[in-house]
């Protein structure tokens, strides 16, 4: 059974039509930034900046709780998930990798008790591609599921696992649209492809944005096609770095 929300707080319903309200008719140079928290804190930190929405990084998360990036079991990522959703009022998306091998079924039932309106889903798993015409399906079970109460992000992880041929993005990104996925995320695309893969893939188009100062600006992608923008573990790693060099010069 699902936990009440907090009085003053959006009902979940609420938060899901806000999420997807904010991925529409968004204008070139307006994207939707939405950065990842790995905790409790971070979230709120975040939030409080005035960003509309937050979209948890698993890299960022396993981090935070000891884990080497896709090592994290699936009740302590749900956890964290909880955790965070819980520490503040705007819609929180949730990376849960490939699914951790649940059923559609479960996997929504676990996102929706833990306050998430929406979902980041890999298609790949121990660094291999999967079948795309399974992962359809599988994305229409979860879609069938979920029904209006996620918001499903549906990674394609070609540019990640060395197929550099955008066409094979564009058909993944377009059978996991058809399927059911609400946007589609092309990890690792290459910034020069962007328009190429905005003018095949139907629908929201989520493109990962990078902190270093050679990299494109996220209004700069929006104007290639981007419809929002994550940054995987990026503001994690920054902040870790941070850390590190504040500790150095205490000990010194």
């Amino acid at each position: 059974m699902r936990n009440p929300e907090p009085s003053g707080e959006p009902a979940a319903g609420r938060k899901v039509e806000i999420f997807r309200a904010l991925h529409l008719r968004r204008s070139p140079g307006d994207p939707l930034v939405l950065p990842g928290p790995w905790d409790a804190a971070s979230a709120r930190a975040l939030a409080e900046a005035g960003f509309p929405a937050l979209a948890t990084p698993s890299a960022g998360v396993a981090a935070a709780l000891g884990y080497a990036d896709g090592e994290t079991p699936a009740d302590e990522m749900y956890a964290a998930v909880a955790r965070i959703a819980r520490a503040v009022d705007v819609p929180v998306s949730a990376d849960i990798e490939s699914g951790y091998g649940l059923a559609p079924e479960e996997l929504v039932e676990r996102l929706l008790e833990a306050g998430a309106v929406g979902c980041n889903l890999e298609d790949s798993v121990a660094g291999s591609l999967k079948n795309p015409h399974e992962q359809a399906d599988w994305l229409a079970a979860v879609r069938s599921a979920a029904g209006d109460e996620l918001f499903v992000n549906a990674r394609v992880d070609t540019f990640l696992r060395g197929d550099t041929d955008p066409a094979a993005a564009i058909e993944r990104g377009a059978a996991y649209v058809a399927a059911g996925a609400d946007c589609v995320y092309p990890i690792m695309a290459p910034v020069h492809l962007i328009p190429q893969l905005r003018s095949g893939i139907p629908g929201p188009l989520n493109v990962l944005g990078r902190l270093d100062r050679d990299s494109p600006p996220p209004t700069e992608l929006s104007r290639l096609g981007a419809t929002r923008i994550t940054f995987g573990p990026g503001l994690h790693q920054s902040a870790d770095a941070a850390l590190r060099r504040i500790a150095g010069g205490l000990v010194r």
